[in-house]
């Protein structure tokens, strides 16, 4: 993958305002966790009331049919460049597969009525492992929508930029370049 991630602005960056607004399941480990700028952590023989604490996402297994998503809120609009799904940590109780959809939804928080953009198919995830995907799109999206299959836990959730938007003013977020 040519895409540098660490290059980029995390438009789900908790720092910057993004916020985990809502998840179907995260009975082992908060969603909030998701948007931590900090590098995920394994503590050993650390448990809470539901069992192994994680650092990142994790709902519960499925009995039936369906899937878990988390709904996000991007700390500014902005044209996605890539997005990086981190299963660090999780080795047995990963997803094994994910998608993302996308909404452009500026004055209100979207709903699942509303109609969602797919702008990363379903791809197969690995456990304790980097998922960088670059992203075509070229609109400016507001939210995002973590879909795994069928369940199970994701450490973090970046998403990289190419264009952010605050108010009136639009910020060039192309890579990084060194003096030369």
């Amino acid at each position: 993958m040519s895409l540098k991630i660490e290059q980029y602005i995390n438009l789900a960056d908790d720092k910057l305002g993004a916020e985990a607004l809502y998840a179907t399941d995260d009975f082992f480990a908060d969603k909030s966790r998701l948007l931590s700028r900090l590098d995920p952590v394994w503590k050993d023989d650390v448990y809470d009331d539901n069992g192994k604490w994680m650092d990142g996402w994790e709902s519960r297994r499925k009995r039936g049919e369906g899937y878990d998503y988390c709904v996000v809120k991007l700390g500014l609009a902005g044209t996605i460049a890539g997005v990086d799904i981190d299963t660090s940590f999780f080795t047995g109780n990963y997803p094994p597969s994910a998608s993302i959809d996308a909404i452009y939804s500026p004055e209100v928080d979207p709903t699942s009525s509303q109609e969602w953009e797919e702008i990363l198919p379903s791809q197969s995830l690995s456990g304790n492992e980097h998922h960088i995907s670059e992203i075509a799109s070229e609109k400016v999206y507001t939210h995002v929508r973590l879909n795994i299959y069928p369940d199970g836990g994701v450490a973090r959730y970046v998403f990289t930029v190419r264009q952010a938007l605050t108010g009136m003013l639009s910020m060039n977020c192309n890579k990084l370049t060194s003096p030369p």
